[in-house]
């Protein structure tokens, strides 16, 4: 390692402000890289010095990150195509080329012919001079003339929407700036289209028509939500005839509909919002279709409402009633059958229903040949049809492109997701329970090669919010580790959903500290049964805040942590009602101006419950543009713990991408060299070849 006078981190600045709620005062050195903001000269300063630090204790280490990129590099199929996507009489597809780092839009005729390029966001990124260049939501119009796509540049996550004339070749008109990234859907004639808006804290909440030919300001507003709790989204309908608009919290929804085969038709309310009632709707023709929790079904039921009569939801007939031991999550309307998404013992399940004239059939389960695995609803854009596309996968093998015959149930496949230098016979997983603190059984899914000798060093991830699962699933980017004689474990923690409706609400609000804890037992649960040794933990974002929180908790349990994009500054996001994602999400982690929420939070904010003692290894990752956990967060948090951590703690390291949001690179090779830093890291710290400060 170099002499540790070259590897001396950067001091934040001190400038202590005390901020007083609840009779509380919380002091606070670092509040200047917030109020600062990201384009002040002393911040940029030492977010550069932070990386500039990071490159020296890396520099002994950037071998093994480059044999891990060859690596990943050996297990990526660089030519690839996505199965094509039928709309209309189109087939819509993505390829990926060799040494391009970004996909190419293409389409080609359904009846067969020709394909035609879209977009290929390479020769975007060096025609416009991006670093980074993030499409998403791309809808061809109903007549398949034009090709509407949303683009960020900045990973900011503030959208512009363009339009392509595929018989031209050329954008339609000038693009339409300032959008989110939540919406985007056709009128039926190709007339026009629905986006949405933000509003000054990066919430949507406008819903706008837009007009082909006009300009942007000439756009008609149909729909504006403004309890700030509250944001918007649209989409059409599976039957193309009714646009569907959504307001939404944490636990509340209010529907609206308009005719989508009427370019003038305005918004009607469908179903008003009541707090606490949670409705996710469909277009059965004569009626509609709704998931719902309404009536205390709190792992969901699903009823139809006559459109002709009272929209009642606690009047509503059940098409499939409820039962405790059912999580449903989602659907998706053909003309004969209606496909349910939902959860049974922890895993992800199918259901077909027959639907017909008189109504809906029996709901029949669609058979895989191993629980421990990941199932769900693909892409579908063809109405009037008995195939739907689904997806499989599991922790050893790659996702699967499936065809399911909707009367038969049976599967056809349709691609294997290619992984080069991978052979599945030479790994195993399995699924182990660890003991909560209450007595909570917490399931932790584990991967391995055949061949690991155990104890082992192990990564444990987990993320545990917003009811979001983190399911056993395959990714190539682990193998790396796993060929080293590591362990990967999944911790299905509360607050996510893997168990039900009924995990997630035991994991928020004032129950979050069980998302912690769970995690925790977890990993004790690992090291006490033998499978783990030396334990590393990992999470991003929400998972970042878990992070933060079991580094807390138990230091001495992880001897390295990677704590990503992470929500480490609870109490100063929560507090400030002007950035992104605050007010909508009081229903998630509480408003902290109710002295009961601060003190939840106060309880465990990592920021906030930083003290004195060692630490472990901790690489801390950010990136300048983020909209959702701001630079400025692990910014703070990495200064305040520099003060703290005592002898023998681990190294401390912060990185920021200078030119990217959330997500991180956009290019697929940067992505995958990020993770080969990560790994380096990680095999550094567990082998000892990694100093403390």
């Amino acid at each position: 390692m170099p002499d540790r006078s070259e590897t001396r981190p950067p001091d934040a600045e001190r400038q202590t402000i005390t901020h007083i709620i609840h009779g509380e005062q919380r002091l606070d050195d670092y509040h200047w890289l917030k109020t600062r903001g990201k384009a002040d000269a002393g911040v940029l300063g030492h977010l550069e010095a932070e990386n500039a630090y990071l490159d020296t204790v890396m520099l002994p280490l950037r071998e093994t990150q480059a044999a891990i990129y060859r690596e990943l590099l050996s297990h990526l199929q660089e030519d690839d195509e996505q199965p094509p996507l039928q709309d209309g009489e189109w087939l819509y597809f993505t390829r990926t080329l060799e040494g391009k780092a970004h996909p190419v839009f293409l389409r080609r005729p359904h009846a067969g012919g020709d394909e035609q390029l879209l977009l290929d966001v390479n020769a975007l990124t060096k025609s416009e001079g991006l670093d980074n260049v993030w499409v998403s939501h791309t809808r061809p119009s109903p007549d398949g003339r034009y090709w509407a796509y949303l683009m960020d540049r900045t990973g900011q996550e503030v959208w512009e929407l363009r339009v392509l004339d595929i018989r031209t070749g050329e954008l339609a008109e000038p693009a339409l700036t300032g959008l989110s990234g939540w919406t985007l859907a056709w009128h039926a004639d190709s007339s026009a289209l629905l986006y949405a808006t933000e509003d000054d804290t990066q919430r949507a909440d406008r819903i706008w028509r837009h007009t082909l030919g006009q300009p942007q300001g000439a756009d008609e507003l149909l729909f504006q939500e403004d309890d700030p709790t509250f944001r918007v989204g649209a989409g059409l309908s599976e039957n193309g005839a009714t646009l569907l608009i959504a307001s939404e919290a944490n636990m509340a929804q209010e529907w609206l509909a308009l005719d989508a085969r009427d370019a003038g038709a305005t918004p009607q309310t469908v179903l008003p919002r009541e707090r606490g009632t949670e409705a996710t709707l469909a277009d059965g023709g004569d009626h509609w279709l709704v998931l719902t929790n309404a009536g205390g079904a709190e792992e969901f039921k699903l009823v139809r409402l006559p459109k002709d009569g009272e929209l009642d939801l606690g009047a509503a007939a059940e098409v499939l009633p409820y039962t405790a031991e059912r999580y449903l999550t989602g659907m998706h309307l053909f003309k004969d059958h209606l496909l349910l998404s939902g959860r049974e013992g922890g895993f992800t399940r199918l259901w077909v229903l027959p639907r017909s004239a008189d109504g809906y059939g029996a709901a029949r389960r669609v058979e895989f040949p191993e629980d421990s695995a990941t199932v769900r609803i693909g892409g579908n854009r063809v109405y009037e049809t008995d195939t739907a596309r689904i997806l499989y996968t599991s922790l050893t093998r790659p996702t699967e492109h499936l065809d399911l015959n909707l009367d038969t149930l049976e599967t056809t496949l349709i691609k294997a997701t290619p992984v080069p230098n991978y052979d599945p016979s030479q790994y195993v997983s399995e699924m182990v329970w660890a003991t909560a603190d209450d007595g909570e059984q917490v399931p932790v899914s584990v991967v391995r090669r055949r061949d690991t000798v155990l104890p082992a060093p192990t990564l444990l991830y987990g993320y545990g919010s917003y009811g979001i699962p983190v399911d056993p699933a395959f990714s190539m980017t682990r193998l790396p580790l796993l060929d080293r004689g590591w362990v990967w474990a999944i911790a299905h923690i509360r607050g996510g959903s893997e168990r039900g409706r009924g995990w997630y609400d035991a994991g928020r609000l004032k129950n979050k500290m069980n998302t912690f804890t769970d995690f925790v037992a977890a990993g004790e649960h690992l090291r006490a049964t033998g499978l783990a040794g030396d334990l590393v933990a990992m999470g991003r974002s929400a998972g970042g805040l878990l992070m933060g929180a079991v580094v807390n908790l138990r230091p001495d349990l992880w001897k390295a942590a990677f704590v990503g994009v992470p929500f480490v500054d609870v109490l100063s996001t929560m507090l400030d009602a002007s950035i992104p994602l605050t007010t909508a999400e009081y229903d998630e982690w509480g408003n902290p101006n109710d002295a009961g929420a601060y003190a939840t939070m106060r309880a465990y904010s990592p920021y906030d419950n930083l003290k004195a003692g060692v630490y472990p290894h901790l690489f801390v990752s950010t990136g300048l543009n983020d909209p959702r956990v701001a630079y400025w967060e692990p910014a703070k948090y990495v200064a305040r713990l520099r003060t703290l951590r005592q002898s023998g703690s681990g190294m401390l390291v912060l990185k920021t991408n200078m030119g990217a949001g959330h997500g991180g690179s956009s290019s697929r090779y940067d992505a995958l060299n990020e993770a080969a830093e990560e790994y380096a890291f990680a095999l550094a710290a567990v082998n000892g070849d990694l100093q403390g400060e």
